[in-house]
């Protein structure tokens, strides 16, 4: 995972846990220390987990995913 992947999800994250898409400038110090905490906490888990399996090419399962999505909603009418 990238490092701007993970800033994604880290603000995400806050943004659910918060209620706030974009915080007012009262609390904006604290949403942005909160995302920087959540993304460094995230990288902490991904450096520490251990698996033998190597690593998955994200463009490929992206595509992967699509040809499923494509596969289960063909002959489906909206």
């Amino acid at each position: 995972m990238t490092d701007e992947e993970i800033h994604g999800a880290a603000l995400q994250f806050v943004r659910k846990v918060s209620g706030f898409n974009k915080p007012s400038k009262a609390n904006e110090d604290a949403f942005i220390r909160a995302v920087d905490e959540v993304a460094a906490a995230s990288r902490v888990l991904l450096s520490s987990l251990k698996t033998s399996s190597p690593p998955k090419d994200r463009a490929e399962e992206a595509v992967k995913a699509r040809q499923r999505a494509a596969q289960r909603f063909s002959g489906r009418e909206g």
